[in-house]
Order: structure tokens, then sequence, then C-alpha cells
């Protein structure tokens, strides 16, 4: 446990944002999700609403550095194949 006055103020503030952060992966998880549903039911057309639901979402997150900007960008490339493929 911190023993200074400054360490504990820091593990509390490291506290709140892990809790913060983890509510944040957990709502981008849950978008992604629903995107990945609507692409195994063989939508197309649900599933690009669901993307169309998820981009925003994911570069607020990634903009919050809850996610690297990269790995969003990632996520977001890998899932618009995915819809793109389904269209073919």
């Amino acid at each position: 446990m911190a023993n200074s006055k400054q360490a504990r103020k820091r593990a509390r503030q490291a506290e709140g944002r892990r809790v913060l952060k983890a509510s944040q992966r957990s709502m981008v998880r849950t978008y992604v999700k629903n995107v990945i549903k609507a692409i195994n039911g063989g939508d197309h057309a649900k599933a690009m609403d669901a993307f169309k639901a998820a981009q925003p979402v994911i570069d607020r997150i990634a903009d919050k550095d809850v996610l690297s900007k990269k790995k969003a960008a990632r996520l977001k490339s890998r899932l618009n194949k995915r819809i793109k493929a389904l269209a073919a």
C-alpha cells in the first residue's frame, strides 16, 4: 500500500481511471459484438447500420486513449472488410 499522501492520492486516481476505462472498453466490445452478430446473420443492411453506430464510439474511445488509435483503426478496417465481403 502507498505510504505517502501523494502516493495514496495517485492510487485513488488510478483506481478511478481503471473503473472508467473498463466501462468504456466494455461499451466498445458491445458495439463490436452487435456488428459481428449482424455479419454472422448475413444481413448486409443491418450490419452496415450496426457498423455506422459503432464507428463513432470506437473513434471517441480511441481519442480518450482507452484504446490505441492504431487498434481502433485496425478494428474498424477488419469489420468493414467483413461487411464488404458479405455484400459480394
